[in-house]
């Protein structure tokens, strides 16, 4: 058995997710339908507004959509999540000192009870969030095995019909409109050559620094499912910062080296940046060619409290949404910047990774304008 199978019954995990996600509305394939032509065409389209936009494309050739169910986006961030935490997963399960010079117990493997309760506990947040998520060009879904499933845009299909009966939408400018939005973020990662490596050197160097004591994914995935729970049980939506100490301290628990507080700080500013940046690219990519816009971003800000995608689900789990206020912080930053220096000044963010700013930087904008001037 792998170390990450070891941690989590990844099988489980996808058959609790895939059940919990059959309850919901809008389960049946037939509303793939004629979609993925369609998210061809908007998700081509939008590459060029985009990249007339931002200046940004793809160094990875043109974007490839793909119109999926519920349950493949299930299965693919199944596979993301074991990937990401596998090695942290090697790590934890190593014996001790203590164990090696047989003075102690040393960390191990866990029980396989405590694999299936991980299994469980991840079926259901992911299960969860399978009803939510509208389209996600997610770095962290990645298929090392298979180049055909790489640098995907995908589209759940489901979710996003069900959105646009809910609020009587226009089919064909709130799909574009969402392109936009998954477009920017590809063009962030693939369109900065060192954006990709450098946001997940982050991410290598925070699990780094984790120690065994500090870990217990299935308290923190609990703390996930108890909070939801509870936000539904009060008639109220699920946000980013509401919630437990289990869930908001994440499987890390307490930080408290000087590293991985940079590390943190410097995801948190990362994320702010491309959130915020996506944000304003879709407005202004969309200006006079999306109809029904503002009405579309005010819904899309209420889903947003609402954590989705395996990133956000990384977010938490890790117990970086402690860190992060809301994502309007990177479009303020943004506004600031641009306020003092023009486009030009903004782009210089995508130069260099030293010139990318932390999470206090976002929050104090003059701070960034005068280290960059400098």
């Amino acid at each position: 058995m792998s170390a990450a199978s070891s941690f989590v019954d990844w099988d489980l995990a996808e058959q609790v997710a895939i059940r919990v996600a059959d309850r919901a509305p809008f389960t049946g394939a037939h509303h793939l339908d004629g979609l993925t032509a369609e998210f061809d065409a908007h998700t081509a389209r939008a590459e060029d507004l985009v990249a007339a936009t931002t200046g940004l494309r793809s160094l990875s050739g043109n974007a490839r959509a793909r119109v999926v169910g519920r349950d493949d986006w299930i299965r693919a961030n199944v596979a993301s999540m074991q990937r990401l935490l596998r090695p942290l997963f090697e790590r934890l399960e190593e014996p001790s000192d203590d164990l090696a010079e047989g003075n102690g117990d040393g960390m191990g493997g866990p029980s396989a009870l405590t694999a299936r309760m991980g299994g469980m506990e991840l079926g259901l947040v992911l299960g969860w969030m399978s009803t939510r998520v509208l389209g996600q060009y997610d770095l962290l879904v990645v298929e090392d095995e298979a180049a055909e499933d790489q640098d995907i845009v995908y589209y759940v299909g489901p979710n996003l019909v069900a959105l646009e009966r809910r609020y009587a939408f226009s089919r064909h400018d709130f799909r574009l409109w969402l392109a936009l939005h998954e477009v920017t973020h590809r063009a962030q990662f693939t369109g900065v050559p060192w954006m990709r490596s450098h946001y997940l050197g982050l991410v290598d160097s925070l699990l780094d620094g984790a120690e065994p004591e500090s870990f217990d994914l299935v308290a923190s995935l609990r703390g996930i499912v108890e909070k939801q729970a509870g936000k539904r049980r009060a008639g109220r939506s699920v946000g980013l910062n509401a919630g437990n100490t289990a869930a908001g301290s994440g499987v890390l628990g307490a930080i408290s080296s000087p590293e991985q507080q940079e590390a943190l700080d410097r995801i948190a500013g990362l994320m702010s940046l491309l959130e915020g940046h996506g944000d304003v690219t879709m407005g202004r990519a969309g200006d006079g060619i999306v109809r029904g816009a503002d009405r579309m971003a005010r819904v899309m800000a209420d889903r947003r409290r609402n954590a989705s995608g395996i990133t956000r689900l990384f977010q938490r789990l890790v117990g970086l949404e402690a860190k992060l206020a809301q994502y309007a912080q990177g479009e303020a930053f943004i506004a600031a910047v641009e306020a003092h220096g023009g486009s030009v000044l903004l782009d210089r963010v995508w130069e260099d990774p030293s010139n990318l700013p932390d999470l206090g930087e976002i929050r104090e904008p003059d701070r960034w304008i005068e280290r960059l001037e400098a």
